[in-house]
């Protein structure tokens, strides 16, 4: 059966202790688990994914909360959509298809759940790669009129249900295509990979897991991270980011993963925020040499 814009590929639903994992697999090799951001879904592999095929066994899946994964219940101070649950569920999915060691791949808030996944599971994550982010504990930590202009909707979506839920569900289209992904469709976002996007942005639950996983970052997130604070990862770590976006006028990104490991490498890619959308190709040949 063909899988939606994964061809070749196989679909699978993965019963883990916390909630329904929805992802694909495909090619042969080395494990490699790909995890999207926000508001995205395991699409914004679909242009990456083939490429890493002939070398890796690729699963690409929706984050709890997202796409077609189930949604779980708030929890004691957002705990059910924390970095720390969503790591765990990734684990489950990865020992549930037989792999007990395995590479990962995050952007944006994937990048923020691989992140923990290393530091929760050290002996599972063989290697990271962190694209277009700095940790999370560092943006709160910084705050300045440039990153909260940018990056407003870090402070937009942690406001108390239902008020960022209220005012994004009728205006959901206009929002995604007008300032999220502003620009990029159809150049790089195509038209069904946003109506995809689009589609999962309006079910008024996914709405709400979405800024549950924010309201989750400015809280549980970083009591966890604090608590780790100097805990070094023991990976080997990429950091690649998008030399036209927020990252490379805001922070001196590769140091800044120095500080969270001893092997740390990295460059800016010729691109802005959607990487794996933007920049294939170049993505792609960056985690093959990466990850060989």
């Amino acid at each position: 059966m063909t899988v939606p814009f994964f061809p070749g590929f196989e679909a699978f639903r993965c019963e883990t202790a916390g909630v329904t994992i929805n992802g694909v697999i495909g090619g042969s090799g080395p494990p490699l688990l790909l995890l999207h951001g926000w508001p995205q879904t395991h699409v914004v592999w679909h242009r990456v994914a083939p490429l890493l095929a002939p070398h890796f066994t690729v699963v690409a899946t929706d984050l709890r909360g997202y796409g077609d994964s189930g949604k779980p219940a708030d929890g004691q101070g957002h705990e059910g959509h924390s970095k720390r649950a969503m790591a765990r569920d990734q684990v489950g999915v990865m020992t549930s298809l037989g792999f007990d060691r395995f590479a990962v791949v995050g952007h944006d808030r994937g990048g923020r759940v691989g992140h923990r996944m290393a530091l929760d599971h050290p002996d599972v994550v063989s290697k990271l790669a962190v694209l277009d982010i700095v940790p999370t504990r560092r943006v709160y930590a910084e705050i300045s009129k440039e990153l909260a202009s940018v990056y407003f909707h870090w402070f937009f979506l942690i406001q108390p249900a239902p008020l960022p839920e209220t005012l994004l569900a009728g205006n959901a289209e206009f929002f995604l295509r007008n300032w999220a992904f502003r620009g990029h469709v159809p150049s790089a976002v195509t038209e069904a990979a946003f109506a995809e996007y689009l589609r999962c942005f309006t079910d008024p639950a996914t709405l709400h897991a979405m800024c549950e996983d924010y309201r989750a970052a400015a809280t549980i997130d970083l009591e966890h991270d604090a608590a780790d604070h100097g805990v070094g990862l023991r990976c080997p770590v990429l950091a690649l980011w998008g030399a036209q976006g927020a990252m490379e006028a805001l922070y001196d990104v590769l140091d800044t993963w120095k500080e969270c490991a001893s092997d740390v490498r990295g460059k800016p890619l010729p691109g802005g925020h959607w990487l794996p959308e933007e920049l294939p190709g170049e993505l792609a040949a960056e985690l093959r040499a990466f990850l060989a």
